[in-house]
């Protein structure tokens, strides 16, 4: 209809106040903003840049049609949950106190179609109303590429009012932002956030303009994807936008409400939810061996809030030794010999007092930020089932391309589709086996195993030595191990992982079997046995 009867300029005014409507819309206009579909050029021999050179062809095209001073962004399988989602970030932005430092606005994720126990941490609650909450006392949230509210001028590369010498300084270099006079003409209009936004009328000569700012030879020779726009070539364009903002001066706001400012999807598969664990995780690693180091930034980054960024690009390094520390039971399934000294008391109480401490403090932020006991025990289990797999795997892409020079290249992540319409967590119980899923496959077999060895060698020994008792305290670590590992086994357990009683009946009997067996090949003989093979 809207093809059919384009809509005129005249103004469509309201009604007047009466007694049942007491607001007078007499002088309002009531139709909906215009809504404009952009389809960028694409073509062989450019690099589209995926979802950054849209957002950055986006900025360019909107600049022309509408200029406001204020963008919200959000992924195409989000949709807005609350009403208010647009007045509520608008506070932030016209605090009156700090708002006009205030560069972008972010809320937290949320998602349907979860399954109700949120078995791999898709809700990912401990991040998003945790550490982000945390991070909005220094320097605000990362950005995390959905749900945010930016002012237009901070993504052009403008500096916050604070450190600004002039009342506005937006372009050095015009050629920093392309050939195009129309676009850059319209850049200090668009940081006056006071003024009213006029529909303009659209001609010929627009629609000219419009088209060259969306081909793919508009960005050659400027510095789109690098210092204004959304940054190009890594895999978390979202966490090096943010942190080039926040790099400049600028300081972001969190912002959550009830019920939800925006919610989409997220994949509930296994090998789709570790496929985009892995984009994450080797993006963070990407930034840390660029020239966006957060040990690197100029002054006017936070030293907390750097602290911050450094963490977030190095997490996935220290997994090296989570898995290989997981891997030390294979030393003694073999072997009677303890190749780890006994730890001293000393020692033992030191290491329980640190651990208390670090789950008490747990404990406290996670009550301070409303996060049950089920969502932090989720967090626990997946963060070592990525440490195990995904993390090193992404540590091994960054070595292969700093030796090789090569770029890394991760898969989209597939999210629910219409075939999975009848049974909404079909998804769930799908195995798809990929090479991502080995180690942490043998990190549990290893565990399973060294469990059955323990318990054998108690059996063998006899459970009153001293040596037995050292053994079955040893199990404790990977009993932990597998109480961890539990989603992940029900994963790789597909359809059958829909009864959990399975899959406890399955390690009871591989426990015991392998039990059974360290007592055959490895039980001392009896006296009698010795005495007639030495005659």
């Amino acid at each position: 209809q809207v093809i059919l009867e384009h809509p005129g300029c005249k103004p469509q005014l309201g009604s007047s106040a009466s007694t049942d409507n007491p607001f007078d819309f007499n002088n309002v206009d009531m139709r909906l903003p215009m809504l404009v579909y952009i389809s960028r050029e694409k073509r062989l021999g450019y690099d589209n840049q995926k979802k950054a050179g849209a957002m950055n062809a986006m900025l360019r095209v909107s600049a022309l049609l509408s200029n406001a001073p204020f963008i919200i962004n959000f992924d195409c399988d989000h949709y807005i949950n609350n009403s208010k989602a647009l007045r509520a970030p608008m506070c932030f932005m016209l605090d009156p106190r700090d708002g006009q430092n205030t560069a972008f606005v972010q809320f937290p994720q949320r998602f349907d179609d979860v399954d109700p126990t949120d078995r791999y941490a898709n809700h990912n609650r401990v991040f998003f109303d945790g550490t982000m909450l945390a991070l909005n006392g220094l320097q605000g949230p990362s950005y995390l590429g959905t749900g945010t509210m930016f002012r237009r001028v901070t993504l052009y590369g403008m500096e916050p009012p604070r450190y600004r010498v002039e009342n506005i300084k937006l372009v050095d270099n015009a050629h920093e932002f392309g050939n195009s006079t129309s676009f850059t003409n319209s850049m200090p209009d668009g940081a006056i956030q006071e003024r009213s936004i006029t529909p303009v009328l659209v001609d010929e000569g627009l629609i000219t303009d419009l088209a060259t700012l969306i081909t793919c030879a508009y960005e050659d020779g400027s510095s789109w994807g690098r210092d204004i726009g959304w940054v190009y070539n890594i895999a978390t364009e979202d966490v090096v936008t943010g942190f080039r903002i926040h790099r400049q001066g600028w300081r972001s706001m969190y912002c959550s409400m009830e019920p939800a400012a925006f919610r989409g999807t997220a994949p509930i598969n296994l090998t789709e939810r570790l496929y985009q664990v892995l984009r994450w995780s080797g993006g963070s690693l990407e930034v840390f061996f660029s020239h966006n180091n957060a040990l690197i930034a100029g002054r006017r980054l936070h030293p907390l809030q750097r602290i911050a960024y450094f963490n977030m690009s190095t997490y996935p390094i220290v997994t090296v030794f989570i898995l290989a520390y997981n891997f030390f039971p294979v030393m003694w399934l073999f072997s009677e010999q303890l190749y780890i000294q006994r730890p001293f008391g000393t020692y033992i109480a030191y290491l329980v007092a640190v651990i208390a401490m670090m789950h008490v403090i747990g404990m406290f932020e996670v009550k301070w930020a409303g996060i049950t006991l089920l969502d932090w025990c989720r967090n626990e289990q997946f963060y070592l089932i990525a440490a195990t797999g995904v993390y090193p795997t992404a540590v091994l892409y960054m070595a292969l391309k700093l030796v090789t020079g090569k770029g890394m290249h991760f898969r989209l992540t597939s999210k629910q589709t219409e075939a999975c319409s009848r049974d909404k967590f079909a998804n769930l119980y799908t195995v798809r086996w990929v090479p991502l899923l080995i180690p942490t496959t043998a990190v549990l077999v290893v565990n399973v195993a060294a469990v059955g060895a323990a318990i054998g060698k108690a059996a063998a020994w006899g459970f009153s030595t001293d040596q037995a008792r050292h053994v079955l305290l040893g199990m404790v670590f990977n009993v932990g191990t597998l109480m961890l590992l539990y989603p992940f086994a029900l994963g790789i357990m597909g359809k059958r992982g829909k009864t959990p009683v399975i899959l406890f009946v399955l390690l009871l009997m591989a426990i015991a079997a392998v039990g059974l067996l360290y007592v055959t090949l490895y039980a001392p003989y009896p006296q009698e046995s010795l005495t007639f093979l030495s005659w």
